[in-house]
């Protein structure tokens, strides 16, 4: 329903990469760089600067990716109404939801839910991955969101959306300033990690297995049980610890944090809804559906 050049363009402007985008969409990169062209013709504005093999957006670029998430949220919001103007939805959703996901990421989907579907009730627990996925398959879960790598037969994984880890420290750290660290350099610094079962401390480890960096080479300061706890911590401390952005956003704002690039080192990972195999219910799939919809007004991922 709409045109298909907005939607390149809006894959390019958030990865900032055109091999990337035609991944994303499953197109070729020439044809990417062909609907970018086009659209620049049309309103006779560059939309990318280039520099080398990086780019960035012009300022006619951020006018037109700003009126795109605008287009592709009154888009998404008009499907998912026609689909569901026919249908009343009632009766009791419990989901549990690993921390950061409960914490920062699905409270504002919650409460667009509930306003849509008023008379369906919501109970939210929140726990690590590992014990949501014991709650689920125990049945004292009807969904799951997640994160982390496990994967269990009894259960069905949907990718939600893409999250991003960075390493984050105290500004007055003697290292804040610097640009980037190379990842032999994590060996010696005191880090905070999340609690064991955590999805978070399993995608950082695995990361970090990447690097040739094994866990035990680590300092570790703490294990502490969530990322607010981690947060305060830092505050106070010469630590350092893997964060998901969605857990800083607001302090970033205020410069509360720094966040220390780590060279060739990029942590990703996808939050999951996950329900158990063979199940078929109801309010979790139009939960799901919902969420998928409204997935546009989450934050880009840094490239």
């Amino acid at each position: 329903m709409f045109d298909f050049r907005l939607q390149v363009f809006r894959a390019v402007a958030r990865r900032l990469s055109f091999t990337k985008a035609a991944a994303e969409l499953f197109i070729t990169q020439p044809a990417v760089t062909r609907h970018i062209h086009e659209l620049e013709n049309q309103f006779k504005l560059k939309l990318f600067e280039r520099s080398g093999s990086r780019i960035s957006l012009t300022v006619a670029g951020e006018t037109l990716l700003q009126h795109t998430e605008n287009i592709f949220a009154m888009y998404h919001s008009l499907e998912f109404d026609m689909n569901n103007l026919a249908d009343k939805h009632s009766g009791l959703l419990r989901i549990g939801a690993s921390t950061t996901v409960a914490q920062y990421v699905i409270p504002p989907v919650l409460a667009d839910f509930h306003k849509k579907f008023k008379q369906v009730n919501l109970t939210l627990d929140n726990s690590n991955t590992e014990h949501i996925e014991q709650g689920l398959l125990q049945k004292g879960y009807d969904l799951g969101i997640v994160e982390g790598r496990t994967r269990s037969p009894s259960i069905r994984y949907t990718e939600f959306i893409m999250d991003h880890l960075v390493l984050v420290c105290n500004p007055s750290h003697p290292l804040a300033k610097k640009d980037q660290i190379r990842p032999e350099e994590l060996k010696k610094i005191p880090l905070l990690l999340r609690e064991p079962g955590s999805g978070t401390l399993e995608v950082v480890l695995h990361a970090l297995k990447g690097c040739q960096i094994k866990r035990s080479e680590l300092q570790v300061e703490m294990q502490l049980g969530s990322s607010e706890s981690i947060k305060s911590y830092l505050k106070h401390s010469n630590c350092m610890a893997f964060l998901s952005v969605h857990a800083i956003q607001q302090e970033m704002r205020g410069h509360e944090y720094s966040i220390l690039p780590v060279k060739g080192l990029v942590i990703q990972r996808p939050f999951y809804f996950i329900q158990a195999q063979g199940s078929l219910d109801q309010l979790a799939t139009l939960f799901i559906r919902f969420a998928k919809y409204h997935s546009g007004s989450f934050p880009a991922m840094p490239s």
